[in-house]
């Protein structure tokens, strides 16, 4: 499976974003890291294949919505309410299989995408 994630850009702090990730075919869970400099990479959100199970990291919690069009294959994060803290390289991440125990942890998918970079700044 390939992944093409797109969409980052600069925003004002308080803006809106949403960034896409096309995969090459069908993958069961989808998901999005963000990995800021000097810091580890982290959970976002992630969504099963039927969408009816989403999930997301504590941080971004009701300003972000994870949702996929499992016809294109595509999965978007709308970011919204971006903050300063936000600003990151955002990767999307797949997984295949329905074998995964921990949507949370980066070592559960096997396929990436190149990243994405998103900055907050006025």
């Amino acid at each position: 499976v390939q992944l093409q994630a797109s969409g980052g850009g600069l925003v004002q702090p308080g803006g809106s974003l949403r960034l896409s990730c096309e995969a090459s075919g069908r993958t069961y869970v989808m998901a999005w890291f963000r990995q800021a400099p000097g810091k580890e990479r982290e959970f976002v959100a992630a969504t099963s294949w039927g969408g009816s199970s989403t999930y997301y990291g504590n941080s971004v919690n009701g300003r972000f919505t994870i949702s996929r069009d499992n016809a294109k294959y595509t999965t978007y994060l709308q970011m919204s309410s971006l903050r300063p803290e936000d600003a990151a390289v955002y990767y999307c991440a797949a997984e295949p299989t329905d074998t995964i125990l921990n949507v949370r942890s980066q070592y559960e998918y096997d396929y990436w995408g190149q990243g994405t970079l998103v900055t907050v700044s006025s």
